[in-house]
């Protein structure tokens, strides 16, 4: 074949080959005219120079991060700010800084980050270690927040409805983290483990047995539930039906225990929180009349420590928790008082704090890991005020610090003692973790410093153009 070309080529014409213009005559004496488009052509000494300019103004364009003057020129001694002035600012800085410093709180919860949920903050729990949030709304949704796998656009990587169209009241991780308590408006308690999956489901008992002692589960709203502090198979609950039960998490077909909160008349009252001691040994139960009823937890039969007239008759004590050496009840009430209680002399309460509003029947109170401080949040109407997280001294019960959480009401208030961070839920929707730069440890520290993960967007293919010169 290569013979052929070279013979072929030997014998054109020489007028053929030198004319530089004779394209049409070639291709009519080869035979192949009319086959194909016409090849185009391109200016490369036009493209290089455009290729060029564009290079030279790019370069002159400012890059990210330069000051650029935009506008017009600034008057006469207005002109950028100099180091001096820099330091000026660095000064009255510090000024303001030493001016919000709080002694009291240890120069605590100066920074805060929001969750955002769809609706009001009913409850909130933390795993022992602090790594998860779990938080539960009116809207029957419980989300799930891993704070080392958040970024900070701060979203739940899990939601989920346990209990259908029941709104969640209480939710609380076992001592051991692995399984989570879920109480709800409906009168069979549940456990989920860690991801959401469901683990356990209490019994619902004969609603038309008198004897609530002879039925096997609750037969009416659920109002609250906590964890043993000792045993991690045990747990507490509370119901309308009068009654607050024990229940072991390996027998879901009855209730371990069953204790029967009494009026001065011998009749039913409704508890509405209930709690255990830190060493589990006593159960309290606050009550709609008022009372706040004690037991041992082995005897289930009579109280062991009772008060009559703890709070109003007719509102919602909406919770009680023992300080953690074991001595000092706090009872918050619904009628807008905070109380302690020595638990060797039950008649009459340590201190009263008053004026503190609360709307809510599951309002926290709560102490501070160092059991110095007990905090409690407030309620509001809207459009009328704040809502308030405000720090008492556990001694006196004189306030110490007030912090205004949202333009609602604040629901729900929990201070990790490893975290040394406290979460706080609204009536607004929202939860709040308040936490210091220094003193607080992991959680919500482990997502505020990373960055939001970047969208992908998808992948267009384009079409270039490889010239080269030879």
């Amino acid at each position: 074949m290569i013979g052929l070309v070279l013979t072929i080529a030997i014998s054109f014409p020489p007028t053929y080959i030198d004319n530089a213009g004779s394209d049409k005559d070639i291709s009519s004496i080869m035979g192949f005219s009319g086959f194909g488009k016409k090849a185009r052509t391109f200016d490369l000494d036009a493209i290089f120079e455009q290729t060029r300019r564009t290079a030279i103004e790019r370069n002159s364009e400012p890059r990210i991060g330069e000051e650029v003057d935009v506008g017009p020129p600034l008057p006469p001694g207005y002109g950028k700010s100099t180091a001096d002035d820099d330091d000026e600012d660095e000064e009255m800085q510090d000024e303001d800084d030493e001016v919000n410093d709080s002694p009291v709180l240890f120069n605590c919860f100066v920074d805060n980050t929001y969750i955002f949920v769809l609706e009001q903050v009913s409850a909130l729990g933390l795993d022992p270690s602090g790594a998860r949030l779990v938080t539960g709304s009116y809207d029957f949704s419980i989300r799930f927040w891993d704070f080392a796998g958040m970024d900070a656009a701060l979203q739940a990587f899990r939601s989920l409805q346990p209990c259908e169209c029941h709104q969640i009241k209480s939710l609380q991780y076992s001592n051991t983290g692995d399984v989570i308590l879920v109480v709800a408006g409906n009168s069979q308690a549940k456990v989920l483990d860690r991801d959401g999956f469901q683990v356990m489901e209490c019994i619902k008992g004969d609603q038309y047995i008198v004897d609530m002692a002879n039925t096997k589960g609750h037969t009416a709203m659920l109002n609250g539930g906590c964890w043993h502090p000792k045993i991690k198979e045990e747990f507490l609950t509370c119901s309308n039906d009068g009654t607050v039960r024990t229940w072991d998490l390996s027998s879901e077909k009855k209730h371990k225990d069953v204790f029967k909160p009494r009026s001065l008349q011998g009749k039913r009252v409704t508890p509405t929180c209930c709690t255990y001691s830190r060493d589990g040994k006593l159960i309290a139960a606050g009550c709609q009349d008022g009372t706040i009823q004690i037991w041992d937890r082995n005897l289930s039969v009579h109280t062991k420590f009772h008060c009559r007239q703890a709070h109003a008759n007719g509102s919602d004590t909406s919770c009680l928790t023992f300080s953690y050496d074991g001595t000092i009840l706090a009872s918050r009430g619904g009628d807008d008082t905070l109380k302690t209680w020595d638990i060797r002399n039950f008649k009459k309460p340590l201190n009263v704090a008053t004026g503190l509003t609360n709307f809510f029947p599951m309002t926290d109170c709560c102490f501070s890991p160092d059991d110095k401080l007990l905090v409690t949040g407030t309620s509001a109407r809207r459009d009328e005020g704040s809502g308030k997280l405000v720090f008492f001294d556990r001694q006196t019960l004189q306030v110490v610090y007030e912090v205004e959480v949202a333009s609602a009401s604040v629901v729900r208030c929990l201070w990790h003692p490893k975290l040394n961070q406290i979460m706080v839920g609204t009536g607004n929707g929202l939860a709040k973790v308040y936490y210091d730069p220094v003193r607080s440890h992991r959680g919500a520290k482990l997502c505020v410093v990373k960055s939001n993960r970047k969208e992908k967007h998808a992948e267009a293919l384009t079409q270039d153009y490889i010239i080269t010169r030879e």
